[in-house]
């Protein structure tokens, strides 16, 4: 645990902001929380709309988001139990951050395929 008096410092292994920026920095967090900026979702809709997670990955990342207070779950009295999933404010304080990355990662996407391909043809026997 940081001491309140102690700046973190994320080149220390001990830091716990890496623990935060390995949360913020994981694709499927990345993904859920672009996913919740518009409006929350529930589990299936996430799982819909993310493809490839599992659903195991879903869940560690939906608990982890709670946990670190960037998701609220919150469950309906209905039948069936209804689940939704929300951006906190401080989880949409990370959505100016990943829609960065989204965005980078979409313009840049054909350089960096481009650059691993003279990379893999540098180290490819022939």
């Amino acid at each position: 645990m940081e001491s309140k008096d102690v700046e973190p410092n994320l080149y220390d292994r001990k830091c716990g902001s890496r623990q935060v920026l390995d949360r913020i920095g994981d694709r499927w967090s990345v993904l859920v929380v672009l996913t919740l900026a518009v409006a929350p979702k529930r589990y299936s809709e996430l799982a819909q709309r993310i493809d490839g997670v599992s659903q195991k990955m879903l869940t560690q990342t939906l608990r982890g988001l709670e946990r670190d207070g960037l998701v609220t779950r919150t469950v309906h009295a209905t039948v069936p139990p209804r689940v939704d999933y929300a951006l906190t404010d401080l989880g949409r304080s990370l959505l100016t951050l990943v829609a960065g990355l989204e965005a980078w990662a979409t313009d840049h996407l054909a350089e960096v395929e481009s650059a691993r391909a003279r990379y893999d043809n540098t180290r490819s026997p022939n």
